[in-house]
């Protein structure tokens, strides 16, 4: 759980970007998304193998 405390003399926007900044770096986004539907274990699978497979692409592109 991201949670922050207002600093003295801190403004409300600058706490919002301290608190954007540290659920980003917790991934926090990032596991909502992922347990936010159900997907079965062949379909988790073939999302997994077809993210590698982007990164391997994504890899030799910057290679050349």
């Amino acid at each position: 759980m991201a949670e922050i405390r207002l600093q003295e003399g801190e403004t409300i926007e600058s706490a919002l970007r301290r608190f954007k900044r540290k659920v980003q770096q917790e991934d926090i986004i990032k596991d909502v998304k992922k347990h936010s539907f159900y997907l079965k274990p062949g379909e988790k699978k073939r999302v997994k193998q077809a993210l590698a497979r982007k990164r391997s692409r994504k890899k030799y592109r910057r290679e050349d």
